[in-house]
């Protein structure tokens, strides 16, 4: 897989004018769709609001990192 390509699950929503999608996958791995970030007074979003395994993606929604589902 293209390490550039995301496959797309179902969109759940907007942003901003942008697309919510419920989980996107990549050649890492497949994300789903936790929570949108919080902005501060510069309009930036502060990377210390992610925890582990989460990943930010604009326009300010953070995916959490999916575990691999190895039998």
């Amino acid at each position: 897989m293209d390490p550039t390509h995301r496959t797309y699950g179902r969109r759940v929503g907007t942003h901003l004018g942008r697309p919510i999608w419920e989980s996107f996958r990549t050649a890492e791995g497949e994300y789903v769709f936790d929570r949108v970030a919080e902005c501060d007074a510069e309009g930036h979003w502060p990377l210390e609001q992610l925890r582990a395994g989460e990943i930010l993606v604009e326009p300010g929604l953070i995916y959490r990192r999916r575990p691999s589902r190895r039998g």
